[in-house]
């Protein structure tokens, strides 16, 4: 770790105010990046006028892969959906109790939680703005339920700081709150801000500073009854000749500096990440049930896509119908052809398009990504530190836990996200076995919650790269790859267009996928309705 001086220099400083203040600028960076711009949905699509008996295939049972399938049948399309497992949905998963998986390697992952507890294994949380996801799960009946992402009862967490022991959320907001006010205020009064503002301003500005930061009469951010209101209390207000309430004391500011810990306040300022957030009940595969439940009739499911080729005339599509591992080989053949394999399996398969898109399909690398859920005999992060939803983030490499949004005050076994990671931080997970990752999950969650040991009761987990069907989990674009590939990626190749998240401007969320479907059917309907 790289030594920061005890005094903290004028550039932590503006990076301190740069990470409470500056996430507009952090959404900004995320958009370019592709990770959270706003969905452009806007209304439910009517596509009329189908070519006499066109016919589309679409490879993928996702939500793109579905979403246009939906869409193209309305408009009077023969569609057909190939879909490698045995149910809908894809990326859209809930592993319920019960459930079991193979994983590359052999390795059977188990879920051995009560009937009721669930770990999403893909998407988790639904930004209230992704207007796709929400118009499709209230046409097609999927209850929803608000997701907590920010509860100030949770904690920040570092392994080398404050001892290890974890920080409540809210008092640390509250401190880097206090502290960036009571610096913005030396600022006024030493005439730092004469260019920007007049006096009559500065007066105005002082006041407000006060208020927001809870300073006191000279502009000090110090332990006191008012700041007590917003950070908590060691003691808090009683009744009758209980002991008086004592206001908790701020964490000084060279160690809230030190620790890095307000930088995780970003998490819950980005655009995606803002209230309210929701989630289905019962588990996002709901969704995803959902749409195979409307498309069902259309979906040939343990259908293994080996080769892909396609002509002036259509497309046919060789596979594997491996239901009971009988293995016999299959060709269906279509007008046209929406194809939404993730490109990690994609660029291994015989499909003969052209040089510009097959170098735009191998030009997108996928994320890796792990997840572990733990189940507890009980739900003591609620019962013993009154914590109900939210998301606690720690340096360690489990990186986060998510306290349950649903059920609360219940009795009996509930689960918890209890590791979540991209990127570097998952590699260590993705090459453990699964019992491992459980055991890892537990060894490092134990540091914030002590109750891990006794209370354990089971595991399960999924890691991204380890899925057959995806191997990986979701496309990663930089600015330059998206200029050079993402147009050719999106486009009509003679007969093949394909769609997903990948093919999105969102991806790694079920919006991203939606809208991608959404518009590769309406390209392909004009580009069939022309072709007659």
């Amino acid at each position: 770790m790289t030594d920061i001086l005890k005094s903290p220099t004028r550039r932590q400083l503006l990076s301190m105010i740069g990470k409470t203040a500056g996430a507009t600028a952090m959404y900004q960076a995320m958009t370019t990046l592709g990770f959270a711009s706003e969905s452009s949905f806007k209304a439910g699509m009517e596509l009329k006028g189908a070519p006499p008996g066109a016919s589309i295939i679409i490879l993928g049972a996702g939500l793109a892969g579905l979403t246009a399938a939906y869409e193209l049948r309305k408009a009077g399309y023969s569609v057909k959906v190939l879909e490698y497992q045995n149910r809908g949905g894809g990326r859209s998963w809930t592993v319920n109790a019960g459930d079991s998986y193979t994983e590359l390697g052999g390795e059977v992952v188990t879920c051995d939680f009560e009937k009721g507890n669930y770990l999403n294994g893909g998407p988790w949380r639904l930004p209230s703005h992704h207007y796709g996801v929400m118009h499709y799960c209230k046409k097609f009946g999927v209850a929803m339920e608000p997701f907590i992402q920010e509860n100030s009862r949770a904690y920040l967490h570092r392994v080398n700081h404050f001892n290890g022991v974890p920080q409540r959320l809210g008092d640390v907001q509250a401190d880097v709150k206090g502290y960036v006010s009571e610096l913005l205020s030396k600022a006024v009064n030493v005439g730092g801000l004469d260019r920007s503002v007049n006096t009559e301003d500065k007066e105005m500005l002082l006041e407000g500073l006060k208020g927001w930061g809870v300073l006191n009469k000279d502009y000090r951010y110090e332990r006191s009854h008012d700041t007590g209101t917003y950070r908590g209390f060691d003691i808090y207000p009683g009744g009758g000749l209980m002991p008086d309430a004592r206001p908790s004391k701020p964490i000084p500011l060279n160690a809230l500096l030190q620790s890095g810990m307000w930088s995780d306040l970003s998490n819950f300022t980005v655009h995606n990440h803002n209230p309210t957030m929701f989630q289905p009940v019962g588990g996002m595969g709901k969704i995803g049930d959902a749409f195979t439940r409307e498309c069902q009739e259309m979906i040939t499911l343990n259908a293994k896509v080996t080769r892909i080729n396609q002509d002036d005339n259509g497309v046919s599509v060789h596979y594997v119908d491996t239901n009971g591992g009988g293995n016999v080989a299959k060709i269906a053949r279509a007008d046209w052809c929406i194809c939404t394999i993730p490109l990690t399996v994609l660029t291994q398969l015989d499909i003969n398009v052209s040089k510009p898109m097959k170098q735009a399909m191998a030009a997108v690398p996928y994320d890796t990504s792990f997840k572990v859920a733990l189940e507890f005999k009980r739900r003591f992060w609620e019962q013993d530190e009154w914590i109900y939803g939210g998301v606690t983030y720690t340096d360690m490499p489990i990186t986060q836990i998510s306290y349950p949004s649903d059920n609360m005050f219940s009795d009996g076994p509930a689960a918890l996200l209890g590791g979540y990671g991209f990127g570097p931080t998952s590699y260590k997970f993705t090459a453990l076995t699964p019992k491992q990752r459980i055991a890892a999950a537990l060894a490092y969650g134990k540091h914030i919650h002590p109750q891990y040991p006794k209370e354990f009761k089971a595991g399960t987990s999924v890691v991204w790269h380890r899925i057959p069907w995806t191997l990986g989990c979701y496309g990663i674009w930089s600015e330059s790859s998206r200029a050079q590939y993402y147009d050719t990626l999106c486009s009509i190749d003679n007969r093949i267009v394909l769609a997903g998240e990948h093919c999105s401007h969102i991806p790694a969320w079920q919006e991203g996928a939606i809208l991608s479907g959404l518009d590769t059917a309406n390209r392909l309907h004009k580009r069939a309705k022309s072709a007659v």
